[in-house]
């Protein structure tokens, strides 16, 4: 059994029956060797590195302590924008995100290093199965898809990196509550009932805790994809262990903490201004002035497992993601022209059928008559 001081700072580790390099392997939660199928446990972090949360406002000021931050060697994608992570033995590679050649660079970058990481659930062949049934019900993809997409293709899995902010909010408000009443107006036939609105001041204030309010930290994908692959069960956070990034890349964060926290604090906003129209009830809502209070600010940087798929279809690249946790899909696909023309036919013979029906259901009523 290995110990701390076996880690190697590139998240390589040495199977020590044979020597190749082991991997985490989600099917049993274990360090394993693909050469010689030894297993090893998951050892603790070599530091006291609890999953806590860090203080946001420090951070932005620049006062954390050094321990908290790290140099790696990271490569910048022309193409997509990602920022992949590359061990010392990585000399040129594809981008995990859009299948663009990269080759590795010599620059070196410091940024925060992870508090908690959710481990990889689903391994590539599951993930792989996942996609194939995913693509095999798109309706109007070409024939044969899921095989073409998956033939030969080995899926690239990484960890994408987020940010997680919490707050505790307090919102004093002023605005104005609008009761929905009828009356009656007019004469005669002009006789009528209308809707009013009865109006009255509201003033009052509204609190709320904000727990891992998420923020996507890169910038590589487009926000349809990571939306599309939601939700995350963070209650499956782990203390961030290099030894669960065995054998995979990792993404480092390109959306920086001060630009998160202006997108959580967006996200917040939202939800503390339905809270207040809540809170000033009837049926219509007017909201004139918020002012809303901050404290206890703290943040997480985290990171999540995504499998993604890029393939060439006559000429034009494609691109899929896959949830590591949940298995949910989302991306792009092409679509078959042929079945498209074929759909849209069977409608219209649909629509004639009908029509003829219809038509000679009322001749022959008619006749009867």
């Amino acid at each position: 059994m290995k110990t701390s001081s076996d880690i190697i700072d590139d998240h390589r580790f040495p199977c020590e029956v044979c020597g190749a390099d082991l991997r985490y392997n989600p099917a049993n939660g274990a360090l394993t060797c693909d050469h010689c199928g030894h297993h090893e446990a998951i050892l603790a972090p070599a530091r006291n590195w609890e999953l806590a949360e860090m203080d946001l406002q420090a951070a932005l000021s620049g006062q954390l302590g050094e321990i908290n931050y790290e140099t790696h060697r990271v490569t910048n994608c022309q193409n997509c924008g990602a920022s992949i992570e590359f061990t010392n033995e990585d000399h040129a590679k594809e981008c995990a995100y859009c299948a663009s050649p990269i080759v590795i660079d010599t620059g070196e970058s410091r940024t925060l290093k992870p508090r908690g990481v959710v481990p990889f659930s689903l391994t590539e062949k599951q993930a792989s199965e996942t996609l194939g049934k995913w693509l095999g019900k798109r309706w109007f993809a070409p024939s044969g898809l899921a095989k073409y997409a998956r033939k030969g293709r080995k899926m690239n899995a990484v960890y994408m990196p987020f940010w997680t902010y919490d707050a505790q909010t307090q919102t004093d408000y002023v605005g104005r509550r609008g009761d929905v009443y009828h009356e009656t107006v007019g004469h005669g036939k002009n006789r009528r009932r209308v809707a009013r609105i009865r109006w009255r001041g509201a003033r009052g204030r509204v609190s709320r805790f904000f727990d891992d309010v998420l923020v996507l930290g890169s910038k590589a994908l487009p926000r349809t994809y990571t939306e599309g692959i939601k939700p995350w069960d963070l209650s499956a956070l782990e203390p961030y262990n290099v030894e669960f990034l065995a054998g995979y890349r990792a993404e480092a964060y390109s959306v920086s903490l001060e630009e998160g926290w202006s997108e959580a604090q967006s996200i917040m906003k939202n939800v503390i201004t339905r809270d207040v129209k809540f809170d000033i009830g009837g049926d219509r809502q007017q909201i004139q002035d918020m002012q809303t209070r901050m404290g206890d600010l703290s943040f997480k940087h985290i990171l999540l497992p995504i499998y993604t798929l890029a393939y060439k279809f006559r000429g034009q690249t494609y691109r899929c993601v896959i949830n590591g946790q949940t298995g949910r899909v989302t991306g792009e696909r092409p679509y078959s022209k042929w079945k498209i023309f074929f759909a849209v036919m069977g409608v219209i013979l649909l629509a004639m059928i009908f029509a003829f029906i219809a038509q000679n259901s009322g001749y022959v009523q008619l006749r009867g008559y």
